[in-house]
Order: C-alpha cells, then sequence, then structure tokens
C-alpha cells in the first residue's frame, strides 16, 4: 500500500522532506499522487519511458492519448513548446487552471506522446507541484482515476488506485476552483493569431477574456474530453 503524506499543517522542515522524498520517487519511475489547484493527479517523471507506461496502465487510458506536462515556470513553456504568443498574455493565465497547447520542441521527451506534434504544458497554481517540478523538473501529469470515471477532489475518492502508485501526497479536500471535477481548461495555441477550445475545463469564461484581450481569433472545435 502507497504511503501518504499529508501536506496541510507541516513545518517547512517537514515539507521540504516530503518535496525530496516526491523527487527520489520520480526519479526512480515511480507513480505519485498530488494535489492541484484543480482536481487530485498522477504524475511520474516526464523523461522516463517506463513510468510514462505505467502510467498509462495504471490509468487504464489508450496509448495514444497524450499526457500533459507540468512545469514550475513561465519561462520554461518556451524550453518545451514552440511559443507564439506575447508572454504577458501566458503570466494572465499561469498559473492557473489552464493547459496551454504549443506545438512541442526537440526539449520535449521523444517517447512521450510520440505520435502527437503538439504538447499540453501545465503550470498548476498549487505550491507543491510548481516547488516539485523546480527540483524534478517536467512531470507527466493526468487525473488520479481510472479513464472515464470521475475525477478526484480528495484522497480517498481514488482508494483504488493506492495498491498501483508509490506514494500519495494528501493536500487535504479540493475543490475550491474546480468544485464541478471539469479539470483544467486547455486551449490550443498553435496558431498564432488563433486558438481552440479542446476542454472547456473550470476557468473558460476567465480565459476567454484573456485571449480575446490580446487579439486571438476563436476556431471552433468540438469539444474533446481529456480524463
Amino acid at each position: 500500500m502507497a504511503k501518504v503524506f499529508t501536506l496541510n499543517g507541516v513545518a517547512s522542515s517537514t515539507y521540504n522532506s516530503f518535496l525530496k522524498v516526491a523527487q527520489n520517487l520520480l526519479l526512480n519511475d515511480q507513480i505519485i499522487a498530488i494535489p492541484t489547484d484543480t482536481i487530485y493527479g498522477l504524475a511520474v517523471n516526464a523523461n522516463c519511458q517506463r513510468a510514462i507506461q505505467r502510467l498509462y496502465s495504471v490509468k487504464k487510458r489508450d496509448n495514444h492519448k497524450p499526457f500533459a506536462i507540468c512545469v514550475a515556470d513561465i519561462d520554461e513553456i518556451f524550453t518545451y513548446g514552440e511559443v507564439n504568443v506575447p508572454s504577458d498574455l501566458l503570466r494572465e493565465l499561469l498559473p492557473g487552471a489552464v493547459t496551454v497547447l504549443f506545438r512541442r520542441s526537440q526539449s520535449v521527451n521523444a517517447c512521450l506522446n510520440p505520435n502527437h506534434e503538439l504538447v499540453g504544458i501545465r503550470i498548476p497554481d498549487y505550491p507543491f507541484v510548481r516547488d516539485l517540478c523546480r527540483i524534478s523538473g517536467p512531470i507527466a501529469l493526468t487525473s488520479a482515476n481510472i479513464t472515464n470515471e470521475s475525477s478526484c477532489l480528495n484522497v480517498k475518492e481514488f482508494q483504488q488506485l493506492w495498491p498501483s502508485v508509490d506514494a500519495i501526497f494528501d493536500g487535504g479536500q479540493l475543490g475550491h476552483i474546480d468544485p464541478q471535477r471539469l479539470g483544467s481548461t486547455i486551449i490550443d495555441l498553435s496558431n498564432q493569431g488563433y486558438f481552440k477550445i479542446q476542454r472547456s475545463g473550470c476557468v473558460l469564461e476567465q480565459t476567454l477574456k484573456v485571449l480575446y484581450k490580446y487579439g486571438l481569433k476563436h476556431v471552433p472545435l468540438p469539444n474533446i474530453d481529456s480524463n
């Protein structure tokens, strides 16, 4: 059974030790469950093919469906994606409950989503996740549930997955930003001057205001659930 680490209310020294535990697990190809600003997620080292394949297996997810990567800071988006929007636009959206899609750069692990020319990049507004990415590098992130089942706002809701993960970092009850468990809003920004809504998610209205503010035009596309 996976060990549970409770994040809320811990001293800074304990928090830092938990970060180190999470880092070591990721660097050793393990799967960890973590809280985000929306729902609980499963995370692995984005540069490890074995861990990525384990994640597909645990999720019972179609291998052709891509995983997003999670990074700590805006500057890293320019490392992993071919960004064609102003950095100020990104800073108004992120950190937050938005996943941005760009054409992938050569810095993205070739084993991650190999049949996809785009990469989804996320910076959750959750300190533990960002701090972890700063010390471990990019992580592949997906919701902590079996594919097509409901997303989870507390760790007990994905208890069936506990035997399949290597550690659980418990941030308590989530849902302040995403009470309906919609996940992040996914926006395709790969074509300069335009955007597509890949998933409405939980902050679509706020996201659209930013995109229109910067003059981007909407290309209609049926929503795709990337749960």
